[in-house]
C-alpha cells in the first residue's frame, strides 16, 4: 500500500521521516494532527480501451449502467475475481469500434429499446477468436432468465447446423435424406440413445413442421434451407444424439449457465439456452474450415509497471476442413436462396426459430466474420412468447428467426464488411459430397 501524500503547513527547526508521517519540532509547539492535511489515495479506474487503443469507457461495477453493458459483461468474465479486484488497469479489447456501432445499429433499426423483447448480437473473426462486437438493445436486469450476467435464450434450429455436421461426417452426401414426413414421432424408446447409453426418444410425443410446401423427398440441402423439424429429427436418429453433442461441443458451443448440455432428441431443435457469443463462436469454427478458437474479448491487462496478463488466441482443429466446407456449402445455400438473399459476397447462415416461437435467431459468417443474433423476452421465454408482438413498431403474429433476427444480421454484417474486400470460401469437394450415396430419393 502507498503510504499517504502529506502536505506540510509549518516547518519547525527539525523533521524527522518516521512512519510515513513527518514529525516536526522546534517553535510550532501545536498537536502533529492540527498541523498536517492528509490527503486520501484515490484509487484509478479501470478503463477497456479498443483494439486501436482508444478508450471505450471506464469497467463499472454495474454494467447496466455503462454505455456498453454486452462489452462490460464480458470482460468481467474473462478477466476473473483475481483481476477485478486491482484497481488502475488498462484492459485491451479487440472490440472493432466500426463494427460495434454497425451491430449496435443494427439492433437498433429493428428493436426498440422499450421492448419487451431485448435483442443481443455477437461478432467474431474465424481463425482467431477475437471478439469484434457485442451489442445490446438493452442491458438485462434482475429477475431475468437465465441471470442477468448473460444474454442466453433457447437456441432454436441454429443447433440444425451441428446434426448436419455430423451428417457429413459420418460419410452422408448432399442429396441424401428421407421421404417427407409432416410429423414425427420415434417408433420406439430406444430409437435416440444420449452419450451414457440412455434412452432418450419419446413415443409419445410428437414433432410437426411449421411450414406445410415440402415435396415427396427431403435431402440435407432442401431440409437445412426449409429448417424441417421432422426431417432433422429422423437425421438425428440415423447419425446419433451424442455425435451430435459431441460435434456442438468441438465447434464451441457451450450452455450460458455452464451446465451440461440437455441431451434429447429434440436437440437439433435448440432447446438449450445459449449464449450468441458461444453461437458466433461455433459457426465461426466452420468458417475457419473446421479450426475452432475460443471466443475472446481481452486481448491484455496492463498496469502502472506493464503488461498484467495477456489473453492469446487458444485454438485447436475440431473438424477436418472438407467437411467445414461441405457444411458451408449448404449453409451458402441456404442463405442463398431464403429470404435474405445474401450479402453479396462469400456468406453462409441458418434462421433459428424455437417451438412455441419463444425465442428467434439469426447465425451465419463469411469467411472472415461470424455472427449471431437472438432475441427473446428476458422475463422467461415460457411465459413470454414472440407472438401477437409487437416489436420496433411492427405487429408481428409470430416471430421467427427471418422475421426480425434475420434482417438484423444482415444489416449488421453488411455494414460491418462495407469497404473490406470480399473472401471466397473454399469449394465444396463434391466428388465426396455431392449427389446420395444410400438414402437417395425412389
Amino acid at each position: 500500500m502507498k503510504p499517504l501524500r502529506v502536505v506540510v503547513a509549518s516547518v519547525g527547526a527539525v523533521a524527522l521521516l518516521a512512519g510515513g508521517f513527518l514529525l516536526l519540532r522546534g517553535g510550532d509547539t501545536a498537536p502533529a494532527r492540527d498541523r498536517l492535511a492528509v490527503s486520501p489515495v484515490v484509487a484509478r479506474p479501470n478503463v477497456l480501451v479498443d483494439a486501436q487503443g482508444a478508450v471505450l469507457e471506464e469497467l463499472a461495477g454495474d454494467c447496466a449502467a455503462g454505455r456498453y453493458p454486452y462489452v462490460c459483461m464480458r470482460a468481467k468474465e474473462e478477466l476473473g475475481e483475481d483481476l477485478l479486484r486491482r484497481s488502475g488497469l488498462t484492459i485491451a479489447t479487440a472490440i472493432d469500434q466500426r463494427m460495434q456501432r454497425a451491430a449496435q445499429q443494427g439492433i437498433d433499426r429493428y428493436v426498440r429499446r422499450e421492448d419487451a423483447p431485448v435483442a443481443a448480437q455477437a461478432m467474431i473473426v474465424p481463425g482467431t477468436g477475437e471478439i469484434r462486437a457485442l451489442a445490446a438493445g438493452r442491458a438485462l436486469g434482475p429477475g431475468t432468465k437465465p441471470p442477468a450476467d448473460r444474454f442466453g435464450f433457447q437456441q432454436g434450429t441454429t443447433a440444425m447446423v451441428y446434426t448436419l455436421t455430423a451428417a457429413l461426417e459420418s460419410g452422408m452426401r448432399y442429396d441424401d435424406g428421407f421421404p417427407y414426413l409432416s410429423q414425427y414421432r420415434a417408433a420406439n424408446y430406444e430409437a435416440v440413445k444420449d452419450c451414457k447409453g440412455q434412452n432418450k426418444a419419446e413415443p409419445s410425443f410428437s414433432i410437426l413442421n411449421r411450414q406445410r410446401d415440402h415435396g415427396a423427398f427431403t435431402t440435407l440441402r432442401s431440409g437445412t434451407r426449409t429448417a424441417e423439424n421432422t426431417f432433422f429429427m429422423k437425421l438425428l436418429e440415423k447419425v446419433g444424439l451424442c455425435e451430435s453433442v459431441q460435434v456442438a461441443k468441438r465447434l464451441g458451443l457451450e450452455r450460458a449457465d455452464d451446465l451440461p448440455f440437455q441431451e434429447f432428441e429434440t436437440f437439433p431443435l435448440g432447446i438449450n439456452e445459449v449464449d450468441p457469443v458461444a453461437v458466433a463462436g461455433s459457426y465461426a469454427t466452420l468458417a475457419a474450415r473446421g479450426t475452432q478458437c475460443e471466443p475472446r474479448l481481452v486481448t491484455e491487462v496492463r498496469g502502472d509497471s506493464g503488461v498484467v496478463r495477456s489473453f492469446p488466441a487458444r485454438c485447436q482443429e475440431a473438424l477436418e476442413p472438407a467437411v467445414a466446407d461441405a457444411v458451408t456449402g449448404v449453409l451458402a445455400e441456404a442463405l442463398a436462396k431464403g429470404p435474405l438473399k445474401g450479402l453479396g459476397r462469400d456468406a453462409a447462415g441458418m434462421e433459428g426459430t424455437t417451438d412455441g416461437f419463444s425465442t428467434a435467431w439469426y447465425a451465419g459468417y463469411t469467411p472472415d466474420l461470424a455472427s449471431a443474433v437472438a432475441l427473446g423476452d428476458p422475463r422467461g421465454a415460457v411465459m413470454h412468447k414472440l407472438s401477437d408482438i409487437t416489436i420496433g413498431g411492427r405487429r408481428y403474429r409470430h416471430v421467427e428467426g427471418a422475421s426480425v433476427p434475420g434482417p438484423i444480421w444482415k444489416s449488421s454484417m453488411k455494414e460491418a464488411l462495407a469497404g473490406h474486400p470480399g473472401t471466397a470460401f473454399t469449394k465444396p469437394d463434391m466428388a465426396r459430397f455431392g449427389g446420395c450415396r444410400d438414402n437417395c430419393p425412389p
